[in-house]
C-alpha cells in the first residue's frame, strides 16, 4: 500500500479489524445479503500487507456456522480470523469455575455443550431474538436474585442492529432490564470490552496504534476501539442513523475526536472529525489496485 497522501496515523497502520453485520452484510431471512462492494473490499485487504481480523458481537450461531454463512455470501473468511463473544465467555467460565444459566439464541447453545450448567452460579445473555420472552427473562431474573453473589455476563451491549426488514432490539436492552431488576452491573464480554479488543490485538501481534477498527456502532465499535488506543471509524450502513450520531458522540468516554465514516451503498467512505473538517477520503475503485486516499480540510 502506498503511503502517499495518507494521514499521519496511516503510516504506522499494520492491521484492520472489521465489524461484520452492518459493515459487510445485513442479516435477515436466510443468510442475509452482502453490502455491495464489501466482498471485493475484503478480498483486496487480504491481498494487501495488512493483517485482517473480524470482531463481532454475533451470538445467534456458533462461530463455525456463522463463518459458513459468511462464506456462502461470498466472503473468503476463515474461522480463526473471526472473534465472537461466546468463545471468550467460555474461557471466563472455566477460569472462574462458574456454571451458567443461558438466555441465548438456540443456535448458540452448542457452543456451551462442554460447560456444566447444573445449579447455575451466573447468568449469560446474548442476542436471543424471539427467545427474549417474559417467561425466559423472568427465569434469568430469578436465578440472579437467588444468588448470594449474582454475576451477569452479557455477550455485547448493543441497543439495536439492522436486518433486511428493519431495525431489531439487541441484547443491551435486556441486559439493562436485568441490571435494574437485580441492582447489579453486568460484565460485558464482546465489544466494547477492552479485554475483548486486546485479545484480538494479541492474536494479531500488533499494538493498538497500529490497528484501525471499522464498524457501524459508534459506541461499541468506534468508542471501544478508541478506548483501547486504536483509531475507530464508523460506516453509514447497518445501524447508522444520522440523528443518533450526535447523541452517541457525547457518550464516548474517549477525549479524542471521534472519527466517523460515511459509506454509500457502494464501499466508499469519507472519514471526518467532529468539527466537520474532512480528514481523508477512502474509496474502493475496481480500476485501481487498492484504496485511494486523499487529505482535505475545510
Amino acid at each position: 500500500m502506498a503511503d502517499s497522501g495518507w494521514p499521519d496515523y496511516a503510516k504506522s497502520l499494520k492491521g484492520v479489524i472489521l465489524d461484520l453485520c452492518g459493515v459487510l452484510y445485513d442479516s435477515g431471512e436466510g443468510d442475509g445479503v452482502a453490502i455491495p462492494g464489501s466482498i471485493e473490499a475484503v478480498k483486496k485487504l487480504k491481498e494487501s500487507d495488512l493483517q485482517l481480523r473480524f470482531c463481532t458481537n454475533e451470538t445467534q450461531a456458533t462461530r463455525e456456522k456463522f463463518v459458513a454463512k459468511l462464506r456462502r455470501l461470498g466472503f473468503g473468511i476463515c474461522v480463526s480470523e473471526v472473534f465472537p463473544p461466546a468463545p471468550a465467555a467460555i474461557a471466563v467460565l472455566k477460569e472462574r469455575g462458574l456454571r451458567p444459566h443461558l438466555l441465548v439464541h438456540e443456535g448458540l447453545l452448542p457452543e456451551f455443550d462442554s460447560i456444566d450448567k447444573s445449579k447455575p452460579t451466573c447468568v449469560i445473555i446474548g442476542d436471543a431474538a424471539d427467545t427474549f420472552s417474559y417467561q425466559n427473562l423472568n427465569e434469568a431474573f430469578r436465578v440472579l436474585i437467588s444468588l448470594e453473589n449474582p454475576v451477569l455476563f452479557s455477550l455485547g451491549q448493543g441497543r439495536y442492529y439492522k436486518e433486511t426488514d428493519g431495525l431489531k432490539l439487541d441484547v443491551g436492552v435486556y441486559m439493562k432490564a436485568l441490571e435494574y431488576a437485580c441492582d447489579l452491573k453486568a460484565e460485558v464480554i464482546g465489544k466494547p470490552s477492552a479485554t475483548f479488543f486486546h485479545s484480538v490485538l494479541s492474536d494479531m501481534g500488533l499494538q493498538p496504534h497500529e490497528v484501525l477498527m471499522i464498524g457501524d456502532d459508534l459506541l461499541n465499535d468506534v468508542g471501544g476501539a478508541q478506548n483501547c488506543g486504536m483509531k475507530g471509524v464508523q460506516v453509514r450502513t447497518g445501524k447508522y442513523r444520522g440523528w443518533a450520531k450526535l447523541v452517541d458522540v457525547h457518550r464516548l468516554s474517549t477525549p479524542s475526536p471521534c472519527d466517523c465514516v460515511e459509506q454509500s451503498h457502494r464501499f466508499h467512505v469519507v472519514i471526518y472529525d467532529n468539527s466537520g473538517g474532512i480528514k481523508v477520503k477512502l474509496r474502493w475503485n475496481s480500476h485501481n489496485s487498492f484504496w485511494t486516499w486523499e487529505r482535505k480540510r475545510k
